[in-house]
């Protein structure tokens, strides 16, 4: 990081430079989150593109929503790094960078002579080398690969997840994608902070699996702790608390957390039986756990014919957690979505908010999602290709300026 002002005009991380090899959905929503404060990210493009570009509909002006959703802020380049002119390039543009992240299939950067131990440690002693993979390089998944739903399936994820009829069910986000990206963003940042001391780079080994399995609370912890017995599927309700569930209103369906004995005497109370709190099945969260689906029905007999836009707010003014479910367009249109400012437009992009929030660094967004090499030569001017140089490149189909779709 090279930014020695105190004043950061585009947020905390203004000064940093990240050059980014990954694709799809951890890697660049980890650098999304890097770039919406300040850092500079170059996306550095296989020839055929990132392929999250072609998974749509929707899409706009040839590039997938799902691509727009995570590529703000950066600088597009494509660059044939199967070519020993595009990996030389490569190593220029590392030269003042303090990360680089990739997530390609194990082995491979060693296979091009641009590894981490044998090559870019010796050649950037200070830089943070990020790696993101299906299951790491080594052990009895070493090298495989994996997406999302594969790792939620092995991670246990599915087990847990489903309705009433326990028929295991991928979750409905890529939150073993996101998960990861918001680890690596974590891993990348506690590396520079150790690097401050030590003034020394290091590797990083991320991998989808170790980051599903981390989060597999509270399943995991219940089962070292309740004599092996395997976690159920719970559908809506919560293995250690209730009533954690959703319930069906006159109007709306609801979701109340009554997380502790007060809260669930308040809830009573809230819907004009008192006394079912003292009830002896319901009185303690461990009895309310012990006798769910009596309770869950009780519960849900006295709701049937309340407004649940009405009860969750007196419930909410109440001091317990209760809120309708919302479908995205409903989400999206909420004031107080605008009022946190998580809707946002910039030019013809549309998208989620910044969720953290500075009070001297902001973050911000300064530019839309990039076409394919849309930065390509500015790029490597910055880098001191000349010219000529450049046009050379170009013609030799290292600097890639058009899509080669497979």
């Amino acid at each position: 990081m090279h930014n020695t002002e105190e004043n950061w005009p585009n947020g905390a991380m203004d000064g940093l430079k990240v050059v980014d090899l990954s694709r799809v959905l951890g890697g660049p929503y980890c650098t999304q989150i890097l770039a919406d404060h300040g850092a500079e990210v170059i996306k550095v493009e296989p020839p055929q593109g990132d392929e999250t570009r072609d998974m749509g509909p929707p899409f706009h002006e040839g590039d997938s929503s799902y691509f727009i959703g995570i590529n703000r802020n950066k600088r597009s380049i494509g660059l044939d790094l199967s070519n020993i002119e595009g990996r030389s390039t490569l190593l220029r543009l590392l030269e003042d960078a303090d990360v680089l992240l990739e997530n390609f299939k194990t082995g491979t950067m060693e296979k091009w002579g641009i590894g981490y131990e044998d090559t870019i440690s010796k050649l950037f002693p200070n830089l943070i080398y990020c790696r993101i993979s299906g299951f790491g390089s080594d052990g009895p998944l070493g090298g495989l690969p994996g997406y999302d739903g594969v790792i939620q399936a092995m991670a246990g994820w599915m087990s847990v997840n489903g309705g009433s009829d326990k028929d295991p069910t991928r979750l409905g986000l890529a939150a073993v994608d996101m998960g990861t990206g918001l680890y690596t963003c974590v891993a990348i940042l506690m590396a520079l902070f150790e690097r401050q001391g030590s003034r020394k780079g290091q590797f990083i080994d991320m991998t989808l699996f170790d980051c599903a399995v981390a989060l597999m609370h509270p399943h995991i912890p219940n089962f070292y702790y309740s004599e092996g017995k395997i976690p159920d599927i719970y559908g809506n309700q919560h293995a250690n608390v209730a009533p954690y569930d959703k319930f069906t209103t006159k109007t709306v369906e609801v979701f109340i957390a009554a997380l502790n004995n007060p809260a669930f005497r308040r809830l009573c109370t809230e819907l004009g039986q008192p006394d079912l709190a003292n009830d002896p099945r319901f009185k303690t969260n461990p009895d309310r756990v012990a006798n769910i689906s009596e309770l869950s029905d009780k519960l849900s007999s006295l709701m049937v014919d309340i407004d649940g836009e009405d009860l969750c707010q007196r419930l909410m003014l109440n001091g317990i957690a209760a809120g309708p479910v919302y479908n995205t367009a409903q989400v999206v249109e909420h004031p107080h979505t605008s009022h946190r400012d998580m809707s946002v437009k910039l030019d013809w992009y549309q998208g989620s908010g910044i969720p953290i929030k500075f009070s001297r660094t902001p973050g911000s967004i300064r530019s839309t999602p990039p076409r394919f090499s849309e930065h390509g030569r500015e790029i490597l001017a910055q880098h001191g290709f000349n010219e000529d140089e450049i046009d050379s490149l170009a013609k030799n189909h290292v600097l890639v300026e058009e899509r080669k779709k497979l």
